[in-house]
């Protein structure tokens, strides 16, 4: 069970965390976690070009050491990225000390690119205080104001494009997934979310 919006009462509980960008110019801000993933952030990268879109991808750790030229193409096609773990840890069932070296490796790896972001999400959106409390002492913590829901099995991919349409506004973060558990139904969703906001007068921007 989760909720495709994020509500007033989440954003409050954690007013240091970034969950959506107020936008006057009719921008959204499309999210990427679990990549880089061989065929799948490719399909995520043809489709954005498709529309001028840019995107943040939030990248594991062991992914990028595993397909170093999918995550180089991230990069060279002007998106940013972000820090999700080495290991895609669960925060709330993770000893502070480990997972706080967990992330440092993430950031180490995507370092070896020459790359320097101070984006962080934190898997499954689930972190303790204590652990919020390190990282944002150098990092922005980004969440998401609409989350996608491509993960789901229950969800049929015309429910996750639906449901993300109706609650995405200019200044949302939204969450999609560039990994194999979700492409079945973010391939589906992505092209036409893109084409539907794109028809509107939309922009896709970076974090």
């Amino acid at each position: 069970m989760f909720l495709h919006k994020t509500n007033f009462l989440m954003r409050a509980l954690y007013p240091n965390f970034v969950w959506r960008k107020p936008s006057t110019d009719k921008t959204i801000f499309l999210t990427f976690d679990d990549g880089p993933i061989p065929e799948v952030t490719e399909f995520v990268l043809e489709t954005l070009e498709k529309y001028q879109a840019k995107a943040t991808f939030f990248c594991i750790g062991d992914n990028i050491n595993k397909h170093p030229e999918v995550f180089k193409r991230v990069i060279k096609e002007g998106h940013s990225v972000g820090n999700h773990t080495f290991n895609h840890l669960r925060g709330w069932a993770t000893e502070d000390e480990q997972y706080l070296e967990n992330t440092e490796k993430c950031k180490a790896e995507i370092e070896k690119f020459g790359i320097k972001t101070q984006l962080f999400r934190p898997p499954y959106g689930r972190i303790k205080r204590s652990q919020a409390r390190s990282i944002l002492s150098t990092n922005e913590i980004i969440m998401w104001d609409v989350l996608s829901g491509d993960f789901s099995q229950d969800l049929t991919p015309e429910t996750v494009l639906n449901k993300t349409i109706k609650y995405t506004e200019s200044g949302s973060i939204v969450l999609f997934h560039d990994s194999i558990k979700a492409n079945k139904r973010m391939a589906y969703a992505l092209p036409k979310f893109l084409e539907h906001f794109s028809a509107q007068g939309f922009k896709f921007s970076k974090l």
